[in-house]
């Protein structure tokens, strides 16, 4: 059983849902971005999002954007990431996806990132701006590395690419809650458990939602009817305003625990 299987399992057990944390690797920098990972991980979060920075993040929004800049203006790169994974792994059992687009992972190299990424001890790989189309020869090096690859499917998806991605996704499936770049204001539209209930009537995968959640409030409403919820903006803005701030770790935990206890 993967990580990421053994986690939902536990959370089903115990009538909980899923808080999945987004934070971009490296930012503001490795040091410090390590210490927000672990405190995150001490606060309650049941999955780790690893974002891999880059250059031109057309899904994120103004804040994720800059968290982005950040850390590549600090030296970070995909070597260091997985440096950091490994670090984690000597303390923590916690489920780390790789979030990201295309570009680096393909110059890194498709069968060199999946085998370092399971070498390191990530769970899963979530490619942003792949579509399902274009994904098969990531996803072959995936399955064969035994990485869950993590399918994106949004308001817009109809029946058929619902059914097809649900037959090829593992580990989860994360669910869009807006047509729009993350961080952007939620907006709780009669439709969003409907479309929820008919991905769950093609998959006995969990399926989380994430884009704009930012207060426990919305990740209580989204956990009714989803397995979980993915915060990412929200964390970031925290470490935009404190990160030059001895309150950082501080901020980060009491975010995290508020989050957990809504769901």
């Amino acid at each position: 059983m993967s990580r990421i299987e053994e986690a939902f399992k536990k959370l089903r057990s115990n009538n909980r849902k899923a808080l999945i944390t987004y934070v971009t690797a490296g930012d503001p920098n490795i040091t410090v971005s390590k210490k927000i990972i672990f405190q995150l991980i001490e606060s309650g979060a049941d999955i780790i999002e690893l974002g891999v920075p880059f250059s031109d993040p057309t899904a994120d929004g103004p804040a994720i954007q800059a968290s982005s800049q950040r850390a590549l203006k600090s030296g970070i790169n995909l070597y260091d990431i997985l440096d950091l994974v490994k670090v984690i792994r000597e303390v923590s059992e916690v489920p780390i996806v790789l979030f990201g687009y295309y570009n680096p992972f393909f110059v890194f190299g498709p069968r060199e990132i999946t085998q370092k990424a399971k070498e390191a001890g990530v769970d899963g790989l979530l490619v942003v701006d792949l579509p399902y189309e274009a994904a098969d020869e990531l996803k072959s090096y995936t399955d064969h590395m035994d990485l869950d690859y993590i399918f994106l499917l949004a308001p817009t998806s109809d029946n058929n690419r619902i059914k097809m991605i649900s037959q090829k996704a593992r580990g989860f499936i994360y669910y869009i809650s807006i047509t729009g770049v993350t961080g952007s204001p939620l907006s709780f539209t009669q439709y969003l458990e409907k479309n929820i209930s008919l991905v769950k009537a093609y998959t006995d995968l969990p399926v989380v939602i994430g884009f704009g959640i930012s207060t426990p409030d919305e990740a209580h409403y989204m956990g009714k009817f989803s397995d979980g919820v993915v915060v990412g903006s929200a964390f970031v803005r925290i470490i935009e305003k404190y990160q030059d701030s001895s309150e950082l770790l501080k901020k980060i935990g009491t975010f995290t625990e508020q989050l957990k206890k809504a769901l």
